[in-house]
């Protein structure tokens, strides 16, 4: 894969101030008691956030867009399938 420049330093100390509290969006597969989930918050300048709902403090994982894109590509095409 090609590499791509980061369009911002990442510090998983400071991660989460990258991105507005209030955009984070929960897995619709979450289960009601908080399950095995991720939330991904696609706010800030063109980065997506992903974080897990189940420990307060997550450290936050932050891709670009480009990243996040080839994720999903991924995901759809079943390359990250349990078999």
């Amino acid at each position: 894969m090609p590499e791509h420049p980061r369009p911002v330093e990442y510090d998983p100390r400071t991660a989460a101030s990258l991105f507005d509290e209030s955009h984070w969006q929960k897995s619709f597969a979450s289960e009601p008691n908080g399950g095995n989930c991720v939330e991904v918050n696609l706010g800030a300048r063109g980065l997506v956030g992903v974080r897990d709902t189940k420990l307060e403090g997550s450290p936050v994982f932050v891709f670009d867009a480009g990243e996040w894109a080839a994720f999903l590509d991924g995901v759809k095409a079943g390359q990250f399938d349990l078999r």
